[in-house]
């Protein structure tokens, strides 16, 4: 920012695309994400095959019906589910004839009565709607005594949509108050916080309303909960990037009179680290466009895009709103020329401290962290659709009232395609299974048998992916009965073996990716994998804490198969942020001081700033728990709890430790030190944060600075 012009054209400009932005109206989304995985997998080919089926776009549900007291039903209570199934029928739902008796358990703890809704299956609104007004009026048909609750595919739909019923609402609001806060703490200045937050805030909303026009010209679903997690990722890798200019920002400040001079020098020094860290991620996130799984395409696109404008945001609107504002929105801490820096002391003296026993401190903390990740032993994966949720829904207690009279498959049937030829033959072969209570022909379409199966296991437990897996084994050795099998059973099998197929594209890509940037970025070999092992260290280590919080602490009975893709990639990707911020401030340090000292020198200057934005970023993920999903509580600890370790053990301790322990050879091939001519003899004191910039501050700066 050269003049006060520049800033302001800046700034109206922004306002300007901002305000176009919102203007524009939102266009209908026709990408097809249907059954949520790529086009190989049997659920979606089901699922496909089944939009082409007279009843496609019907919604169905089960009402059921069981005592209060958890006693058997009498004649009483069993004529009285009439009454209910009256009032559902009233409402609209069609369900069996007055006269028809509704279905009873043998034990007769339970009955149930199924029910087809009006509203279409595709119409996520109307189906939650209905299942609302349903839900209301058998409640109140029920007599005295009886419980009515609805269970089924349309009930988890609407209680899933519950979910994220105004959730971005409240991630905003709880995201934006712990930003403030944290702000607020980090600066002890009543109005400069104000100023990244409002940045970040409009950036945030701005990157949601880009995704939201630029998702259906590029033909990608984006759904809730990758909104969810875009707004935090966001708040939280803009907020940092706008840490780390502000803080490079006083420091020349103290050196320079014009506090156009000095944003132009923070920025010159702080634009590199920004698109390498924000670039990082971005490459990162688009990785997840080649998985097969619909949900993490959706992410990286959203998020990624998120990602762009926050590092925009941190190299153009930021500046020029600090330039306009100038000196003393840092009051009551107001920086002048010639101040010493009061930041650092701390970090000094842990790097100091670290100095003197580099190979004993860095191989401690790496044990701990191994010892962390040696947690994970007997980790399990995956959760069943009864597991999802950290606050149960009705649907959940109502099927798991349903799976005390009826087998637990009942509420969610799984649905086998054949050749209708061979209809009665599947049926009769698949009906001989041990584990089968029920098979029948559901409907027909050009050829077509839809077969309803109902097996005693819950979609998503051990014994349901066996059962499938080997149900699918068993009709595939006739390849005249041409079956597919599908339903929400078939799918959790499917999202298990989708999910090992990217985690390994996933893990793999984003590793020699990361390693690719820091390898440009430092001009180093040995470096980028040093600091790519940190990151996948503290990836295992905070992994295993997480799952033994999740276990003993939390009652979660497993992983979810998303957690461990998203919080690899998150980790990862803003992991190395901090590496990149520190690191890239080291070497530029090491050009005139050896890198020893630079290092030093680096970790007073950005310790604070680092530890900040660290602190913030954990605090901003562990938000995501605030939803009741069981999958985003988990993101949203380990992530936090990486980010912590990332910040207060990899950067500070193991990553300086490694550069005192190699010295130069830490930058091989390259050799920043010599480039100077100073062969590293120039020895930093500590309070010495202004680094390389020594020769260009006047007389009083170098007395403030050096001594």
């Amino acid at each position: 920012m050269k003049s006060a012009k520049t800033a302001w054209i800046t700034l109206l400009l922004s306002l300007a695309v901002v305000i176009g932005l919102f203007a524009l109206p939102a266009q209908e989304n026709e990408a097809s994400t249907v059954g949520g995985l790529d086009e190989e997998y049997q659920t979606t080919q089901v699922n496909e095959l089944l939009e082409e089926f007279p009843d496609a776009q019907e919604s169905t549900a089960l009402i059921v019906v069981s005592r209060e007291d958890g006693e058997a039903m009498t004649d009483a209570d069993q004529a009285a589910i009439a009454d209910i199934n009256a009032a559902a029928t009233e409402l609209g739902a069609v369900g069996p004839p007055p006269q028809v008796r509704p279905i009873v358990s043998e034990n007769k703890l339970v009955a149930l009565v199924p029910v087809t809704l009006q509203a279409a299956a595709d119409d996520g609104d109307a189906v939650s709607a209905e299942v609302e007004s349903l839900r209301e009026g058998i409640s109140e048909a029920a007599p005295a005594g009886l419980t009515a609750q609805l269970t089924g595919g349309a009930a988890f739909t609407a209680d899933l949509a519950g979910v994220f019923s105004g959730a971005n609402f409240i991630l905003l609001t709880v995201t934006a108050g712990v930003v403030a806060l944290l702000l607020l703490i980090t600066y002890r200045s009543p109005w400069l916080w104000l100023v990244p937050l409002a940045v970040v805030a409009t950036i945030e909303q701005s990157a949601l309303k880009v995704v939201d026009l630029l998702a259906p010209v590029v033909g990608i679903d984006v759904d809730p909960s990758a909104v969810g997690i875009t707004s935090v990722l966001v708040f939280g890798a803009a907020t940092n990037y706008a840490l780390l200019l502000i803080a490079r920002y006083r420091e020349e400040l103290r050196i320079h009179e014009s506090k156009y001079a000095a944003m132009g020098k923070a920025l010159t020094r702080t634009r590199e680290a920004i698109i390498a860290s924000g670039g990082t991620v971005i490459l990162a996130l688009l990785v997840l466009l080649f998985t097969d799984t619909m949900s993490y395409r959706g992410l990286g696109f959203s998020a990624a895009t998120g990602i762009v404008l926050a590092i925009l945001s941190a190299l153009f609107i930021l500046p020029a709103a600090l330039v306009l504002l100038g000196r003393k929105l840092f009051w009551p801490f107001v920086p002048k020329v010639g101040d010493a820096a009061r930041e650092g002391k701390f970090w000094g003296k842990l790097g100091e401290a670290t100095a003197r026993a580099p190979k004993r401190i860095a191989g401690a903390a790496v044990v701990v962290l191994l010892a962390a990740g040696g947690l994970l032993f007997n980790v399990q994966i995956g959760l069943s659709e009864n597991e999802q949720f950290t606050e149960k829904p009705q649907a959940v207690t109502a099927a798991e009232t349903l799976a005390e009279g009826f087998p637990a498959g009942s509420s969610s049937p799984v649905i086998v395609l054949v050749n209708s030829d061979s209809a009665d033959a599947v049926i009769e072969e698949v009906s001989a299974l041990e584990s089968v209570s029920g098979a029948e022909a559901a409907s027909e379409h050009d050829g077509l048998t839809r077969i309803d199966v109902i097996d005693t296991y819950e979609p998503g437990t051990a014994e349901s992916n066996d059962f499938i897996e080997e149900l699918r084994t068993d009709l595939a050795a006739n390849p005249e009965y041409g079956a597919l099998v599908g339903g929400e059973a078939a799918e959790r099998v499917d999202q298990l073996a989708a999910n090992q197929h990217d985690l390994t594209l996933v893990v793999t890509s984003v590793i020699i990716l990361v390693f690719l940037v820091l390898l440009v970025l430092l001009r180093s070999i040995v470096a980028p994998v040093l600091l790519v092992a940190s990151v996948l260290l503290t990836f295992v280590a905070s992994t295993g804490i997480s799952w033994f919080l999740f276990v003993n602490v939390l009652g979660f009975p497993a992983l979810d198969t998303l957690t461990l893709l998203y919080s690899f990639i998150f980790l990862v990707a803003l992991g190395v942020d901090y590496n990149i911020f520190l690191t890239t401030r080291a070497r530029e340090n090491a050009m005139t001081m050896g890198t020893k000292q630079g290092m030093l020198s680096a970790l007073r200057s950005t310790g604070g700033v680092i530890t900040s934005a660290g602190i913030l970023l954990a605090a901003v993920f562990a938000v995501l728990g605030v939803l009741p999903l069981v999958t985003l509580t988990q993101v949203g600890i380990t992530v936090a709890i990486g980010v912590l370790l990332d910040t207060l053990v990899v950067r500070t301790v193991i990553v300086p430790a490694l550069a005192f322990t190699l010295g130069e050879k830490f930058w091989w091939p390259s050799k920043p030190a010599g480039q100077s001519g100073t062969g590293g003899r120039h020895e930093a004191q500590p309070g010495n944060d202004s680094g390389p910039n020594l020769e260009s501050a006047p007389v009083g700066a170098h007395r403030a600075n050096v001594r």
